[in-house]
């Protein structure tokens, strides 16, 4: 089954708050962590932040395209894996985080050019966490045991930590001074404050 991984901008909160913060929102606004404890969802936004940062820097090896219709589809990138992998870049979604960047006066920690170069960084660690052995490594520092039976254990998938993973990577390899994830909650900011 294809499910894409997808570089959104899901609110994860206010645009202020530091990059472990934002990791730590996006994974309590994800419904399969309602209820869980916040030092929990905290260490794991750790770990996939480690984890991101510390992987080696890989080329997108997926077929990239281009499209116009991210900012009506919410949408900064997206990879799919199936029938090959593949990238979507949404070019009106990178000139309106472009734009974003000089109205904040961001650019200090977003050089120009460097979203389109975060997105496919970001989506590059997708093809790798679906493809390759980072995605067992991932499951394996995240430690979410679902199963014990005697010496036995089954780690679960922490939904929204691949995520993290990608930003920080996306951050690490691009020299960025703040995550890809504070300018995609700066970006949903504004797109909702835009249409009210």
């Amino acid at each position: 089954m294809n499910a894409p991984a997808v570089t959104s901008w899901e609110n994860t909160g206010r645009e202020d708050t530091d990059d472990l913060g934002l990791a730590v929102r996006l994974l309590a606004a994800t419904p399969t962590h309602e209820g869980r404890d916040p030092e929990l969802l905290r260490h794991w936004a750790r770990t996939a932040e480690a984890f991101g940062s510390a992987l080696a820097p890989v080329p997108c090896r997926a077929r990239i395209t281009e499209r116009a219709d991210g900012l009506e589809r919410g949408l900064l990138a997206r990879y799919t894996s199936r029938p090959a992998p593949a990238v979507e870049l949404y070019t009106d979604t990178i000139a309106a985080a472009e734009a974003l960047i000089d109205a904040r006066g961001w650019r200090h920690w977003y050089p120009h050019g460097s979203v389109r170069e975060a997105a496919l960084a970001h989506e590059a660690v997708h093809e790798q966490l679906h493809h390759g052995p980072a995605k067992g490594a991932l499951k394996r520092a995240l430690g979410h045991v679902v199963l014990r039976a005697g010496r036995f254990r089954i780690l679960g998938h922490v939904a929204g930590a691949e995520e993290i993973a990608a930003h920080a990577y996306a951050r690490t390899v691009c020299g960025l001074g703040r995550s890809p994830l504070h300018l995609t909650a700066a970006l949903a900011d504004a797109v909702t404050q835009r249409e009210k």
